[in-house]
């Protein structure tokens, strides 16, 4: 016998006792056994240890028949399948039994088996003829109508059941729903309402014809017109099926809205609520099946929102607030004759608003027609009585608002862009929201000064949400919000959650409105905010100095000269922020908002504090020393060494900068780069007061922060080096052989762009200018120079990354500017350079690209011999001189217009050959050149595009497209017409380029043609009807490239236009054919681009304009996507993943037939005979398939789904599979993320 088996038998000796204190002991040592991992027992322990814990249930005492019952789910993994139905089996006739303890305990039992039972694949024979076991006795306990409370055991063990394993009883779902039926007809209301309960886990995944089954029944129960006890039954189960079987409801849903809507016309308060929650969940679940009923539904909630027969509002305002008050007081006295314990109407009123605010937040399409209709409603329902309805009304009109700054973001997304001045239309819902703006105010002003805490909470954060749409719309009403705001922060009896929601309303308001509204109110504001900073609760002071710091500004706005005097307010803000800033012994968060406090009133205000900014400062300095504030700390002193009003930093500045310059040593990212911030402030404002040799500690740490491994803490080092060596050319002598390597190394790696060079340039000209002898300028052009002058056979020489000739040559032109006299000299080397054989191809390529970057500046003039070495370098052998010389041709070109641009059309109608070429140096020219200068060539050069626009060569056509389409931009209402024109009259070359060229004229950021484009879009895009496949692809890449950078172009157009973009994602038999290479043949897709673009279309459309989508039907076009070749499988996986978080209702409902190619592709075994790339190509599209099926497994609801249940058991069980899974759960942060991103260009 075995020392686990000894053990245990010693155990159930225990159990045995009479003593309750030994049971309780032995069965608590057992409990402790059976959850370890490693115990095994051999069948006759089995077959005891179960025996006795039965009979343990039913022990005299209680504390032993709970621990027993714990046993058992430890018990249920560790044990064989006979003894777990044992088991079962004496817990189903104990339910049934008479005495009461008993069957609570064992139903107690049946949960807890029920929640062990496994999931897994190898475990679902167990668990499903244990649940067979469970069904047919529950069944029977049900039947048993003489005792409800076996009934109620029997229907909760059920739902339980169904809740957790819907999946193994498939087999009893038909019986399960003819015993559940006639239960709804129960005299029982606990008993119906449990039988719904469990109706609601079994029709998830019951399967489609037992669903109708039951709505059928459902709805034939209605039409007899049944009591209204059993109405509400009736459709409270409607209600709680929409909401779990989700879109299956949608079908039956012609039938069933006239019956609920004739419901809510009987007087039953309950009832009527019923019916409301069911149109909710009608709406949440089907919205486009939803469609055609919105009307009626919203008729009958702005009906009954206002339903309250028993209460009488009065239409004057004033009368309003004192009846009110006396209403209080007569209900507090008249309990007895009238209570409104008996009045339910305001369920009606609630759950008709509730079905609003889902309409609200389903519907974005609809947002204009709310404001007609349910706003003003809403704007009405403000005075409701019962506070939990008008919380719920404030929650609807939040929704509103929120789905009106949804839509606005993605109209400003359209719309503005780089000028931010350019905002020309207002997003509709916005303006309309504006009119309503003084309405909500009215009715909210008289709620902020009630007692109740939770209208006042609702009030705050509606305004804040109306803050953050529609910033400055309060302006004219902050007079009438001040009081409300006060009456919060000062009234004795308000909770601190209160004062904490009236503050942070407070901050969002200072920061969306313009500081003169607040500052005639100063007087009023000041003193209950600076009350708050006194309290003694951390949040409300971190909350109230937060205030205050805006406040600050409000007093003198930087910028601005105001004719507002802070002077009578500056000694009791400073007292009260002076106090927190010197306590040490405070919170954190309160110790960093009194530094940057206090740092904003120096700023603003530092002149009416004369004798105590140094005092501030010196603290100041303290928090810098101490780790805990030192980035607050470092923020603050940048903020002030940038203040307009001069602030004397001498005193603290030596010992400041020698902390800052260990700051620089730190590893934390932020805090160097909030150092740096601050240098460059002190550098650049306060250099009279830094001595050189103060800089040093700082100098010594800056060689080591230019690297490319951080390219933005190098900007930053950047500009403060520029900034020293205006302020103290000598000391930048000294770090010259240190500091120069690095940024030479930066300049000459391929990373460097952007920002981090424009400030490498400034920096090179700073210290030209800084005539610093070791610095001069031929010595920085050497070095530049330098790596591009060895032979390409050295060692290194080889590295030099093409981006780095850019970056060199843009370094060279900035240091010609900066010294003019040089320069000529400079163009002749290079010139020299480019004719001399010998030189090394790189020095040849370096030599062009600066000759076109110094040309750029316009310092060439129109040089003959500059043009002569061009022409020479476009007869290279050498592509990449060709290509540099068409670069250099370009930008010379930008710099003097007059002098290169007619020279350049010359030689593309006279150098047929070298004209792609030639073209890059005009689509150069195009692109860079303002439109005023290019205004004058425009003819001649559209003409010569003209010409070219049939090319054969499809790069060269390309070209042209580009450049006309960028040359309309230049004067897009005369030449929109002439491609319009083109369209009409060209042949297929002629269209694909027209169509191309209009994709560049869709820019992502608002330009004058896109009111002329949104016109006449329309013409072009019927190019996707075009005969020739290839102008067919064009116009869909074109559609692409406007639905991902201006989707308003086309928005209007979906209707149109997505049935010819659905029709080019069917593959096309007549496109497919076989080519015999050798003894084998091969089949070419010429569908295959084009449907490959029409995929791309559907991505974009899906970020940009899915309320225009129809979901279902775009799923049938991914679902046929998913069984076409790789790469548009590949795509049809993203969009499976995007669609997910977009839609998961849509997705939902089709997923029983997007699960089958999911899991033939994540199933696929590659022939064992394939080559690399193959096994590659299978792998990457596994994973990229198990991307999506992670995203459909994240969830919840996808587990209900019998298909689904099974392949994630298929998944776990498989080891290649779960390995796949696991790498992508664990490797790219949750399987999502990373399936959003994918690659627009």
């Amino acid at each position: 016998m075995s020392s686990v088996s000894y053990h245990i038998s010693n155990l159930l000796e225990k159990m045995t006792s009479t003593d309750k204190d030994f049971r309780f002991m032995a069965t608590n040592d057992l409990m402790l056994e059976l959850q370890k991992d490693s115990i095994k027992l051999d069948e006759d322990s089995e077959r005891r240890v179960v025996t006795m814990l039965l009979k343990l249930l039913e022990d005299k005492n209680g504390e032993v028949q709970n621990l027993a019952v714990k046993c058992l789910a430890p018990l249920v993994s560790k044990v064989k399948e006979p003894q777990v139905e044992t088991m079962v089996d004496v817990l189903c006739s104990n339910m049934t039994s008479d005495k009461e303890q008993l069957r609570d305990i064992s139903s107690m039992g049946l949960k807890t088996v029920i929640a062990e039972l496994p999931l897994t694949s190898s475990g679902l024979t167990l668990t499903g003829s244990v649940c067979k076991k469970i069904t047919s006795q529950l069944i029977g306990a049900m039947g048993k109508q003489d005792d409800v409370s076996v009934q109620l055991e029997a229907l909760d063990i059920l739902s339980d059941m169904l809740g957790r394993l819907s999946g193994a009883l498939v087999s009893f779902h038909s019986s399960l729903l003819s015993s559940l039926l006639p239960q709804l007809t129960s005299p029982r209301m606990a008993v119906r309402k449990r039988s719904i309960l469990a109706l609601g886990h079994l029709v998830p995944c019951c399967s489609p014809a037992l669903f109708s089954q039951l709505t059928e029944h459902l709805m034939k129960e209605l039409a007899k017109g049944p009591p209204t006890s059993m109405t509400r039954t009736y459709i409270q189960c409607l209600a709680t099926i929409s909401r779990q079987g989700g879109h299956r409801v949608g079908e039956h849903l012609e039938k069933l809205i006239p019956m609920v809507v004739k419901f809510t016309g009987v007087e039953d308060d309950e009832l009527r609520e019923y019916c409301f929650q069911a149109f909710e969940a009608f709406i949440r679940r089907c919205p486009k099946e939803m469609s055609p009923h919105i009307a009626t539904v919203t008729q009958l909630c702005l009906k009954f929102m206002t339903f309250d027969p028993n209460y009488n509002y009065d239409d004057s305002e004033e009368e309003d607030e004192d009846s009110m008050d006396i209403d209080d007081e007569l209900e507090e006295e008249s309990d007895d004759e009238y209570s409104d314990d008996d009045d339910m109407s305001w369920k009606v009123r609630r759950s008709s608003i509730k079905c609003l605010e889902a309409l609200i937040s389903t519907r974005l399409d609809l947002l204009l027609s709310f404001y007609s209709s349910i706003c003003p409603a809403l704007l009405a329902r403000f005075k409701e009585r019962e506070e939990n309805v008008r919380a719920d009304v404030f929650t609807a009109f939040s929704t509103l608002l929120r789905q009106t700054r949804v839509a606005s973001s993605r109209h400003s997304l359209i719309v503005s862009g780089s000028d931010p001045g350019v905002r020309r239309e207002e997003e509709p819902a916005v303006a309309l929201l504006k009119k309503q703006v003084p309405a909500t105010v009215k009715a909210l002003h008289r709620q902020l000064k009630e007692k109740s805490i939770k209208s006042r909470q609702g009030c705050f954060c509606l305004l804040t949400e109306l803050a953050h749409t529609v910033p400055g719309a309060l302006e004219e009403h902050i007079p009438a919000l001040i009081p409300g705001i006060v009456f919060s922060l000062t009234d004795k009896s308000t909770p601190s959650t209160m004062r904490i929601d009236a503050l942070s309303f407070f901050n969002v308001l200072l920061l969306s409105h313009p500081p003169q509204a607040f500052q005639s109110h100063m007087q009023v504001l000041l003193p209950p905010v600076v009350a708050c900073i006194e309290d003694t609760f951390y949040k409300i002071t971190s909350e109230a100095l937060l205030v205050i710091q805006h406040l600050v500004k409000v007093m003198r706005p930087q910028g601005q000269a105001g004719g507002f005097d802070p002077k009578p307010f500056v000694k009791e803000v400073f007292s009260v922020t002076m106090k927190r800033l010197k306590a040490t012994d405070i919170d954190q968060e309160v110790k960093e908002r009194a530094i940057s406090c206090m740092g904003h009133m120096v700023c603003h205000l530092g002149d009416h504090l004369r004798a105590e900014v140094q005092g501030v400062l010196a603290i100041f300095l303290e928090r810098l020393k101490n780790e805990i504030t030192r980035l607050t700390a470092v923020r603050t002193i940048t903020l002030i060494a940038a203040s307009p009003l001069k602030i004397d930093m001498s005193p603290i500045l030596p010992e400041a900068l020698s902390v800052l310059g260990s700051f620089l040593r730190k590893n934390q990212r932020a805090l160097k780069l909030g150092t740096l911030a601050c240098l460059t402030a002190l550098v650049t404002h306060h250099a009279a007061s830094i001595k050189p040799a103060a800089l040093e500690p700082v100098l010594s740490e800056l060689p080591t922060l230019v690297d490319e491994s951080d390219m933005h803490v190098s900007q930053v080092s950047i500009t403060l080096l520029t900034g020293m060596a205006k302020a103290y050319p000598s000391s930048l002598a000294k770090i010259s052989s240190s500091v120069l390597p690095g940024v030479f190394r930066l300049i000459h790696s391929p990373l460097l762009q952007g920002s981090t060079l424009e400030a490498i340039l400034e920096f090179l000209q700073a210290l030209v200018l800084s005539k610093t002898s070791n610095l001069s300028y031929s010595q920085l052009l050497k070095s530049l120079m330098e790596p591009f002058h060895r032979s390409q056979s050295s060692a290194d020489g080889s590295i030099v990354h093409r981006q780095s000739y850019h970056s060199v040559a843009r370094c060279v032109a900035a240091l010609s500017s900066a010294s003019p006299k040089e320069t000529p000299g400079t163009v002749a080397g290079f010139i020299q350079q480019v004719k001399n054989p010998g030189s090394p191809e790189s020095a040849r390529v370096l030599a062009l690209l600066c000759l076109g970057e110094v040309g750029r500046k316009g310092s060439l003039g129109g040089s003959k011999e500059v043009q002569g070495v061009i022409l020479e370098a476009f007869s290279s052998t050498s592509e990449e001189v060709k290509t540099a010389a068409s670069c250099a041709l370009g930008s010379m070109a930008v710099g003097s217009l007059s002098d290169y641009l007619p020279f350049l059309l010359k030689e593309i109608s006279a150098q047929p050959r070298r004209q792609y070429l030639l073209l890059h140096s005009l689509k150069e020219v195009i692109s860079a050149c303002p439109a005023s200068s290019l205004s004058p060539h425009v003819e001649s050069v559209w003409a010569l595009l003209f010409q070219n626009c049939e090319c054969q060569e499809e790069g060269t056509r390309n070209l042209v497209a580009e450049c006309l389409g960028k040359l309309t931009l230049v004067n897009p209402a005369a030449l929109l017409p002439r491609l319009k024109q083109l369209l009409k009259t060209g042949s297929p070359l002629a269209r694909s380029t027209v169509v191309t060229a209009i994709k560049f004229t869709i820019v992502d950021h608002p330009a004058p043609i896109d009111s002329l484009l949104k016109d006449c879009i329309g013409d072009f895009l019927k190019t996707l009807q075009d005969d020739d496949i290839n102008v067919r692809r064009i116009a869909l890449v074109m559609f692409n490239s406007a639905a991902h950078n201006k989707p308003s172009l086309i928005r209007g157009l979906l209707g149109r236009v997505l049935p010819h973009l659905y029709k080019e994602t069917q593959i096309r038999k007549d496109l497919i054919r076989e080519v015999e290479m050798g003894p084998f043949k091969h089949t070419v897709d010429d569908g295959l681009d084009v449907r490959k673009a029409a995929f791309e279309c559907m991505y974009s459309l899906l970020d940009s304009c899915l309320e225009g989508l129809d979901i279902l039907q775009f799923l049938d076009h991914v679902e046929e996507g998913l069984k076409d070749h790789y790469d548009i499988r590949m795509l049809t996986f993203l969009m499976l993943a995007r669609l997910v978080s977009l839609c998961p209702a849509a997705v939902l409902q089709r997923l029983d037939r997007l699960v089958e190619p999911l899991k033939a592709t994540v199933t696929t075994k590659v022939k064992a005979g394939s080559v690399k790339q193959e096994f590659e190509k299978q792998e990457e599209l596994r994973r990229s398939a198990m991307r999506a099926v992670a995203a459909l497994l994240a969830v919840p609801e996808v587990e209900r789904s019998p298909s689904m249940a099974e392949f994630a058991n298929q998944i776990k069980s498989s080891t290649d599979m779960a390995s796949i899974y696991q790498s992508i759960q664990g490797g790219e942060g949750g399987g999502i993320g990373a399936t959003e991103s994918m690659d627009m260009s």
